[in-house]
Parts: structure tokens; sequence; C-alpha cells
């Protein structure tokens, strides 16, 4: 009998569908991995959801399951955990049995060779290790923000990422920590690790009151105008540092004013990179290596709203899609 496994598709703008299709056996160096369990990013994801993507560029090309230009139907994801239940010709016996973390898309079993998978650290369960591509996204954004001890910093977006990026500033001693989104329940999420307030930008004159009161900015709200609020709010020779991948929208800023003077700094950070200046010394196992840590210090999994079989991946989607309000991360279980 064929082994098959079911596997997510985008399939065109809102529109998602579980197909079963057949499996391999592993060819010589591959493994097969059973999945327990993958985490839905819902900033990059949305994207590829809505069909926001450009289409002339990889979803990612640091990772070889996402190398291809986007094109519906695809398949996407990118934090998914299981178990090694198959060994192909020459892999070591020592990988059988093993629970892994793969940069793959969202699909019941899947096929890939040892190095492309990343070991997950004992007592650490599935659930929290599908945390570890934005654990890794929030240690980037610290090492290319460089906050400092006494400054005064701001967090726009308090989805997945935004709240762990909070909960890693929040273990510096800054003055101030504020976090801003429009949804109570990430608000919420946001003084419990750590913010010192939790401001809805939308409420009358939150935004004036903070003008120019911040050293560091981080724009993570994937909203593309956001970001000149996060400039407004910034201070004289403050950073600003955009996380956010706003596909192909483009972002309309105001820069014909205060900023003109303000020798502010607008950084792109991206977790696929390590920024040059740290290239010396540091590497992606490294960094890694620090964002298990965190990982297990923060405990992620509290950040989980919903649980949702493969088979119901649409409901999933669709409750990311239009109540953002009342989710926060979102897991498939296989």
């Amino acid at each position: 009998m064929t082994a098959c496994r079911r596997s997510l598709y985008f399939v065109a703008p809102h529109r998602v569908a579980v197909r079963e299709e057949p499996l391999s056996p592993p060819a010589a160096g591959e493994v097969v991995v059973e999945t327990v369990v993958s985490a839905i990013s819902p900033g990059t994801e949305m994207l590829v959801y809505r069909g926001r993507v450009p289409a002339d560029m990889p979803l990612d090309s640091t990772i070889p399951a996402l190398a291809e230009a986007f094109a519906f139907p695809l398949k996407y994801g990118y934090a998914a955990v299981g178990r090694i239940t198959t060994l192909g010709a020459g892999v070591g016996r020592e990988w059988l049995g093993e629970l892994v973390m793969g940069f793959h898309p969202h699909e019941s079993h899947f096929l890939t060779r040892p190095a492309e998978l990343v070991l997950v650290p004992a007592g650490l369960s599935p659930e929290a290790a599908a945390f570890l591509p934005n654990v890794e996204t929030a240690v980037t954004f610290l090492m290319d923000g460089q906050p400092i001890v006494g400054e005064h910093v701001a967090v726009f977006g308090q989805g997945v990422v935004g709240l762990l990026t909070t909960a890693l500033l929040a273990r510096i001693p800054l003055s101030d920590l504020v976090t801003l989104d429009r949804h109570s329940l990430r608000r919420g999420r946001s003084l419990d690790l750590g913010a010192h307030q939790a401001v809805d930008p939308a409420a009358a004159g939150e935004l004036e009151r903070l003008r120019s009161s911040f050293d560091l900015t981080y724009e993570l709200s994937g909203s593309p105008a956001v970001l000149d609020e996060a400039i407004a709010v910034t201070g004289f020779d403050g950073r600003v540092v955009i996380g956010s991948w706003y596909g192909d929208r483009p972002a309309h800023l105001r820069l014909g004013g205060s900023f003109h003077r303000s020798r502010m700094c607008l950084i792109s950070s991206q977790v696929s990179t390590i920024a040059p200046r740290f290239a010396g010394r540091w590497s992606q196992a490294r960094r890694r290596e620090v964002a298990w840590r965190m990982l297990a210090e923060i405990d992620p999994a509290r950040l989980i709203t919903h649980r949702f079989p493969v088979s119901r991946a649409d409901e999933a989607y669709d409750l990311l899609d239009r109540c953002p309000q009342e989710a926060v991360q979102v897991m498939l279980t296989y």
C-alpha cells in the first residue's frame, strides 16, 4: 500500500484546501517526519492567504521547501514539529524517533534531510518548539535594535512576533516599554509579558501624546500605514526597526516635516540573515542557541488561543483573517 500524507494548499486568495497525496519512501540521506503540530504565522501567512505576496519573488530563498516564486496553488508554513519515523539509506539510527522542528509547510508527513531539521531540546513540548522561528525572529529584532538600559522603547503590533519581542525587551531594565495594538486581547497579553503600558493607537490623542517620546521603536504590526506612526513617536537620533513584511502593499510616509531634521535611523530587520556588524562573532547556530534558551524561559505556549485539526484548517485561516481580535497563536494538530 502506498503511503499518503495530508498537505495544506493555498489554492486562491482566501481559500485553502487539505489534499491527500502520495508520500514517497525516503531516498538515501533522507528521513520521514510525522508532524505532531505546526504553528500558523498570522503575519506572514495572512499575506499568502490573501494573495498579497509579490509574484516576482520567492517565498523564502533561504528555505529549500519555500524557494519557489509565489503562485497559487502552493504549500506554505515554516514551523512544523514532529518525530522522525523512517530513515533512508545512510542515515544514522540515532535519528529514529527524535523530536524535530522543520522549516516546512503544513502537512502530516514530510521528506527532508537531517541537516535541514533542528533537534528539539529535552523537556520542551512540540507546541513550545513550534515557536522557535518566531522567537529567533524576536532575538534578531533585539540584535538589530540594540536596546540600551534606561531607554524608552515602543513596540507597534502585538501579534505573536510582537508579543515575543515585548517579552525579550521586558528582560532589559528599560525606563519605559510601551506596546501599541488595536486589540484588547493582545494588549492584555503584552502587559502579562512585562510591558509597562499597553496603548490602543486608535484612541483619541494617544499617538499625539507619545509623539517624539521614544529612543527605539519597533514596527511589527504588518500594516504599512503604521510605519508613519512609528516614525512620528520616535525622537531625535532614534531608531525605528521595521520587522513587518508588507508584501505588495506600499508604505506612504510623511518625511517632509520633523523627520527631515531628526537624524532618525530606519532599520530593516529580517531573520534570514545576521547583520554584518555581528558576522565576525555570531553565526546562525549561536543565535538559534540563544533563541532556544529564551523560548524555554518565556514559555510561549501560553500565547496559544486556538487549536484546529489540519482537516479544519480553513476555519483556522478564516478566524485569523476575519476575527484577529479573538486570536493570538493558532496551532494545527495532526
